[in-house]
């Protein structure tokens, strides 16, 4: 733990969906993990709402709950599913939480097999991937709409 850990260590809940046409996923997402932690009997020191990507690791609010789980600050991190935190890469974090005295809870744990957990990867990545493709396209056919007078170029005109 960098700098010990300080006497009082806080309960957190971290929710996060991808985009903000999912906020109303985002408030169900809060209500459940609201039910969850008064049937367990946990009590929540903070609440934390995130909207960004799961495989983007430059999350503000992902960020610094990891600054603070490495400083000892974090006793208990409550999420609804392992992709809520990250999208991969979860077992390293998971790793880093229990090294600094921090306890991640699933709630909503599926027994995956690892065949069914690979192909959920890979769809992941697939998604991921589509959705900056069209992103990208989106953005070109914007600049193409407001630049009318300039050549928007596409992508394999620049790379030769």
């Amino acid at each position: 733990m960098l700098g010990g850990a300080p006497e009082s260590r806080l309960t957190i809940v971290y929710c996060r969906v991808s985009s903000t046409g999912q906020k109303d996923d985002l408030a169900s997402q809060v209500n459940t993990m609201e039910i969850y932690c008064r049937s367990a009997g946990v009590t929540v020191d903070e609440w934390v709402q995130e909207i960004g990507g799961g495989m983007n690791f430059k999350r503000k609010h992902f960020l610094s709950i990891l600054d603070r789980m490495q400083r000892g600050e974090i006793e208990k991190l409550l999420v609804a599913h392992k992709d809520r935190l990250v999208r991969f890469g979860y077992d390293l974090i998971a790793h880093i939480a229990a090294e600094n005295g921090c306890e991640i809870v699933v709630v909503n744990q599926n027994s995956l097999s690892p065949q069914q957990e690979m192909v959920e990867d890979l769809l992941s990545i697939v998604h991921t991937f589509s959705c900056r493709l069209y992103g990208m396209r989106k953005y070109k056919k914007q600049l193409r709409e407001d630049y009318p007078e300039y050549k928007v170029k596409e992508p394999k005109d620049i790379l030769q």
